[in-house]
Parts: structure tokens; sequence; C-alpha cells
């Protein structure tokens, strides 16, 4: 059986998204470091496979085949993306697999196979669903110490509480924090 993870570049007031066309382009390169990058990638492991929502895909299809040859882009290249599309047929970059029309139950698919472990990156959208149902088993905060105030959060406003348990923390010199969870369930009250 697979574990799911999600990993999550955000701000501290919960701003996941970046790059060209966002409120703040790039807000993440004033605070990466080569400790940071050997973080992300032990948090990753060695090999793992993708979990994408159609417009990360897209996203990504335009810029990792093109990366330099390191080890993230190789290890993003090489690994099987899993996306949730309603259009399977132009999925192009691969190693890929599209999740089906019943994306909840095409990931509870994927869970029950042999393979390393799926990190789930981009989708606020699926993130929400898969820890909705469970489906989450660990939850990897990328933290930056940075308020950005406007931008797409990582939960939408119609997500459901949840707890988590704390695993580990790691911190670089420029400040960020990589929070590792283990998503518990539902949150009691």
């Amino acid at each position: 059986m697979r574990k799911i993870k999600i990993m999550e570049h955000i701000s501290l007031d919960g701003i996941i998204e970046q790059g060209e066309g966002y409120a703040y382009d790039n807000w993440t390169a004033a605070f990466r470091s080569p400790a940071g990058l050997e973080a992300v990638m032990e948090a990753h492991g060695n090999v793992f496979d993708l979990l994408l929502g159609r417009v990360t895909y897209d996203i990504w299809a335009g810029y990792w085949p093109h990366a330099a040859n390191i080890p993230i882009a190789n290890g993003i290249n090489t690994a099987t993306k899993y996306v949730a599309t309603h259009r399977p047929e132009s999925l192009e970059w691969g190693p890929v697999e599209d999740l089906g029309t019943d994306i909840v139950e095409g990931v509870r698919r994927l869970k029950d196979t042999d393979g390393p472990d799926v990190i789930l990156w981009g989708s606020s959208t699926l993130t929400t669903i898969l820890l909705d149902q469970g489906l989450i088993d660990e939850v990897v905060l990328i933290t930056y110490p940075v308020l950005l105030g406007k931008g797409k959060r990582i939960f939408s406003e119609s997500f459901n509480a949840r707890e988590l348990a704390f695993v580990n923390t790691k911190v670089t010199s420029t400040g960020v924090l990589i929070n590792t969870f283990r998503h518990v369930g539902a949150l009691k009250i």
C-alpha cells in the first residue's frame, strides 16, 4: 500500500500560489538555499510518484522537462504523474496516467497498489477532497517567513477541520520551516 503525502510551499498566512501571473511572482526565491533544497529532497525521498491536478500538471509540463540535469528535476521527470483531468487524451509529459472520471476512487485504487510514495503538489482542490476522504497520510508544509495577504490559499472555505500529529521539523538558515505532520482525521471538538 502506498503512502500519499501533501507537500506544499506556503506563506505564514496560508498562500500557496507562486509563479508567473500570480500576485507575487516567485516569492520563495529569496529564501532558497542548498540546505533547504537538501531538506526538501529528503522529504521527497529518492524515488516517488506525483499526484497532480490538471492546472499544476500543465504548468509543470512547461517547465520540468526543460530544467537542468539536477536531482529534483530528474526525480520529477522520471516520476509517474497521476493526473486529475477531464482531458486525458492530451497528457503528453510522462510517464503519466489519468485518475479516471471518479478521482476519489482513482486515488483509492492508486493507494492500494505497490510502488513509491505519491506526492501531491499544488492542487488545493485535490488537497481538500483527499483530506476529507481520509486518503492523505502525511502533510509536509514548507513554510516561508512571509505574509502575502492575498492569493490562492491551501484550503478552500468549504474545507472540513482536520487533526494532524507532529512528526518533525527542520529549519533552514533563511528561516524556512519544513514541518511534517501525520494526518489523524477529522478534528474532534
